[in-house]
């Protein structure tokens, strides 16, 4: 998809929607050859606890493995789960021949470490491109996208370097300013693109002057999970903004929610493209996902 920014008017939409749906296409291609070689791709989840966004968050990737022929391997465990027993999960993942990669959903249960769980997970099995020893193929991948990087990529920085891409919106030599250090975005997002050749510059709740630093960008990546956090006077006119963050907010009126961004609507005035939540950066993450255990997949048949 080529969409070009007229520079008047609003913001082209980056519809993330629209993209997943055809890398869902690819993927359901790609499975069906693993298939018919005898590998059938499997993804498994560890869910503990009900947490609400949790259970919906885990019951979506498993109707997205259904749309494109991936298995469904699910384990739910209670939320007074012990230590041992999220262990023994994570070794049953590991051990199970039915699980191409999986997921430890996060968070887990207070006085329960993740940092701990991830290591524990077989690094070619890592689904979201989380665990320490990928992460650290990211940090010492060759700048200037020279080379393949053969591990999984986190899945919402993967997602969102496709967008641009798919936009023709260019990352090398462009100045992209990060809002949010999270382990899921913020800090892997800064090694992919600046491997594609961009400046990026990370804020934090530390930085002095955040709104200083969005206004010399090219392209905002807001993922700080604030809603309207962005204004539109911290935009410089025809940047790409990409909208990250989802906040439930009550309608007063209405007594009902319905999901903001950290970008104010009123940028859309203002950038040159913007990327809409809901229908944006999500489903581009949960098709990124897909796009793992597929290619796990992959390097199993190449073994």
């Amino acid at each position: 998809m080529v969409t070009t920014a007229t520079g008047a008017g609003r913001a082209v939409t980056i519809d993330g929607t629209a993209l997943a749906a055809g890398v869902k296409d690819d993927l359901r291609e790609r499975v069906a050859i693993l298939k018919a070689a005898g590998i059938h791709p499997g993804l498994g989840t560890i869910l503990v606890g009900s947490n609400p966004g949790s259970l919906s968050y885990v019951a979506g990737k498993h109707r997205d493995c259904a749309e494109v022929g991936i298995e469904s391997i699910r384990l739910d465990l209670p939320e007074t789960a012990s230590e041992k027993d999220i262990r023994d999960a994570i070794t049953f993942m590991n051990n199970n021949p039915l699980v191409t990669a999986f997921i430890i959903q996060l968070p887990l249960p207070e006085g329960i470490d993740p940092t701990a769980m991830l290591e524990l997970m077989d690094p070619l099995k890592d689904a979201d491109g989380l665990h320490p020893v990928n992460l650290g193929e990211l940090v010492l991948a060759v700048p200037g996208g020279k080379g393949s990087i053969d591990t999984p990529l986190p899945c919402t920085p993967r997602g969102i370097v496709q967008m641009l891409q798919a936009y023709d919106i260019p990352i090398a030599g462009s100045h992209v300013t990060i809002i949010g250090q999270g382990l899921t975005v913020g800090r892997p997002l800064g090694l992919l693109l600046t491997r594609l050749e961009a400046t990026a510059t990370l804020t934090h709740s530390r930085t002095v002057d955040v709104a200083a630093e969005v206004r010399r960008a090219d392209i905002v990546v807001a993922a700080a999970g604030v809603a309207g956090l962005v204004k539109a006077d911290w935009v410089k006119p025809g940047a790409a903004v990409i909208d990250v963050g989802i906040t439930r907010v009550l309608n007063e009126e209405t007594g009902k929610y319905r999901l903001r961004g950290d970008v104010d609507p009123e940028v859309a005035s203002v950038a040159g493209f913007l990327s809409p939540v809901p229908g944006g950066v999500g489903p581009m993450t949960r098709a990124m996902l897909l796009a793992n255990v597929v290619e796990a997949a992959e390097r199993r048949l190449r073994r």
